[in-house]
């Protein structure tokens, strides 16, 4: 994949098997803590500064109930998914909710997806530009922009920070995703 920034600083040296995983990964699984203490395993799309302890969670704009279990509880499990080894990587998770905090996050987490094939990456490079240049001259959020505000707005945006060694997991493969709940759309 690119490079991006997602504003990592380097705090422990990750193995290098794992590094080519998160490099060439476009998803993840993360264990988390439910409100009433279960755990819940999800699947998300993410961003990995190479070299760095932190990825980023986001995706399609709304609210998730995830993203409200790791406000209440930011002690996480991030699990590759998508080759192997495997590894579990225990973590602490942050929301971030203020738009200019976000905004890079976001950005460098739709870029990364551009990267995949079949993506309409003219069209969103000319859309990704004129914002950066809108933001880089600090010009009001007027016309298009608002819309893409509230976009960005409306985007989770997880921050998530390694904390402890990955462990390799050799055999089983990464946990299996939580069942859905009635009435809950993930």
């Amino acid at each position: 994949m690119g490079r991006v920034d997602i504003g990592s600083g380097i705090r422990r040296k990750l193995p290098a098997e794992l590094e080519k995983i998160l490099a060439d990964s476009f998803y993840i699984r993360t264990t988390l803590v439910r409100k009433n203490g279960t755990p819940r395993t999800i699947e998300t799309t993410f961003v990995w500064e190479k070299g760095g302890d932190k990825i980023v969670l986001s995706g399609y704009p709304g609210k998730r109930d995830w993203v409200a279990s790791i406000s209440r509880n930011p002690a996480v499990t991030v699990h590759t998914v998508e080759f192997e080894p495997w590894f579990d990587i225990p973590a602490d998770a942050r929301v971030i909710r203020d738009l200019d905090e976000k905004l890079p996050r976001v950005m460098a987490f739709i870029e990364n997806w551009a990267l995949r094939p079949g993506f309409p990456r003219a069209r969103f490079k000319l859309l990704l530009g004129a914002v950066k240049l809108n933001r880089a001259l600090r010009l009001p959020w007027w016309g298009p922009f608002i819309i893409a505000k509230r976009i960005f707005r409306a985007m989770p945006c997880v921050e998530i920070t390694f904390t402890g060694e990955p462990v390799r997991r050799d055999a089983g493969g990464p946990p299996a995703l939580s069942e859905q709940r009635d009435g809950r759309p993930y």
